[in-house]
């Protein structure tokens, strides 16, 4: 497997040193900066697989860093964030981070964090797309176009919609969706999954969203329906 190659954007400079030595050794490539102006040339600069973004960063915080970063680029982010701060982590999925991690963490936690988002399809005998009313996702590529124009997602919003569009008319619950999609199991009052989608929602074209419907099953999960369009 090539190098993994992770960004960590930390003003910690402690805890910063002890990631790199962690996950050095668990195989990863990484770069550090303690700036969020710094961090966000750096994301921007395609040399990485995943961002590890803090929120309380000097310069610009990490918030506004994951706002500017979305605006051009899809890179898969995991934010961190204090432990009991319920509106950061909402603020940074409804922005487009992949995951968050509160702090203080458990680096393994973060290594298997980062090895969910950074995942690729393998080769398991499925079919290596799948087309539904001109919503068409490549697993292999990991690429989705409607009627042939691309459309940009973050990894947890393709790996949700590939999830639903392999099993249309079956519900899947958030549990499944969220070791799909984040590689984890959800916790008590956890709205990641609805989070993510609520954004996949909104980024289909209108004209898709006629044809295919990402419905929510009051207790239970969600499935994809689709009709004539």
């Amino acid at each position: 497997m090539p190098c993994r190659r992770v960004l960590l954007v930390d003003d910690d400079r402690e805890l910063a040193a002890m990631l790199v030595e962690y996950l050095s050794a668990d195989g990863w490539q990484v770069e550090t900066a303690a700036r969020g102006p710094d961090g966000l040339d750096a994301a921007l600069s395609d040399r990485f697989d995943v961002l590890i973004l803090d929120i309380m960063l000097p310069g610009m915080n990490g918030l506004d860093v994951l706002r500017a970063l979305r605006a051009k680029s899809e890179l898969p982010v995991i934010m961190l964030t204090a432990r009991g701060d319920d509106t950061d982590r909402i603020v940074g999925l409804e922005l487009g981070a992949d995951d968050y991690l509160p702090k203080p963490f458990n680096p393994r936690e973060l290594g298997a964090r980062l090895r969910a988002l950074t995942r690729r399809v393998r080769d398991s005998g499925d079919a290596p797309w799948v087309e539904l009313h001109g919503l068409r996702l490549n697993s292999a590529e990991r690429r989705v176009s409607v009627d042939g124009e691309p459309l940009a997602l973050t990894g947890a919003e393709f790996s949700l919609l590939e999830a639903l569009m392999k099993r249309p008319g079956e519900v899947l619950g958030k549990d499944e969706l969220a070791r799909h999609a984040l590689g984890r199991e959800l916790h008590a009052m956890d709205r990641s999954i609805d989070t993510h989608v609520s954004r996949l929602r909104a980024k289909l074209p209108a004209s898709v969203r006629e044809r295919i419907r990402i419905q929510a099953v009051r207790g239970r999960g969600y499935l994809l329906t689709s009709g004539p369009g």
